[in-house]
């Protein structure tokens, strides 16, 4: 399996358009095609700079030639949760006619989409990026051959990577960039390169404030990757080491 990760900028999607014009994202939580219809339905969180910016940007996606359906499901602030059916645009016609499948949810921000899609050949793989390269402007970010072992890895093993992901999320935004600053600067490191009162400059708070962040976080991350610990012990991988 060829698994690639491509920057992608497609000149009829109504996504891409409408962040060409307006400071909004899109992140897709799940997709479906139609085969007869030739229709993309999917369901999308939109993230806006400001609450205008998101109305000026759902008015925008909404009147795109290229939209069939779109329906919102919710908005609070910034944010908002949608479902809409577009248009088989030319790029998607590529990858399937090639027998290519996506492999990760899609992004969407700033004119750009990013792609996870695999192949089953290499051969495949090219010829598929030769075809785009005729209507569409991209970038392969990255390109990973998984052999079947892997494969049935990360499958197997999906509720542990699920379980990890929801402990990033669970960080609120100091813990997150606390951990990281903490981890860049060395101060996991044995022996240390940065201290407590290090991080308290960095952040312009007391050493107490930055250990308590620094603890909270530490206490999220590590609760769920015990338990991804425990869901790899017993996978049919886990049992067979």
């Amino acid at each position: 399996m060829i698994d690639l990760t491509m920057d992608m900028e497609q000149y009829d999607c109504p996504f891409i358009a409408t962040t060409d014009d307006y400071e909004v994202s899109f992140a897709a939580v799940h997709w479906e095609f139609d085969e007869g219809a030739r229709e993309l339905e999917t369901r999308l969180v939109v993230e806006g700079s400001s609450q205008p910016t998101l109305e000026n940007g759902l008015d925008a996606l909404q009147s795109h030639p290229g939209m069939n359906q779109c329906d919102l499901f919710r908005k609070r602030g910034d944010t908002a949760f949608i479902r809409t059916v577009i248009e088989e645009t030319d790029a998607m016609g590529v990858i399937r006619a090639n027998d290519g499948y996506i492999t990760g949810p899609f992004r969407i921000a700033e004119g750009s989409e990013t792609w996870e899609v695999g192949f089953d050949d290499k051969r495949i793989a090219g010829d598929a990026l030769s075809e785009l390269d005729r209507n569409n402007e991209f970038t392969v970010e990255s390109r990973d051959v998984l052999a079947l072992d892997d494969c049935f890895d990360l499958l197997e093993n999906a509720d542990a990577a699920a379980e990890l992901l929801e402990g990033c999320r669970d960080l609120s935004d100091v813990e997150r960039q606390t951990l990281s600053v903490a981890a860049d600067s060395g101060y996991f490191e044995q022996p240390r390169d940065a201290t407590l009162q290090t991080l308290a400059d960095e952040f312009e708070v007391s050493d107490t404030a930055v250990s308590k962040n620094l603890r909270r976080g530490e206490r999220k991350v590590l609760r769920r990757v015990v338990n991804a610990l425990e869901s790899l012990d017993s996978s049919p991988a886990g049992r067979t080491r």
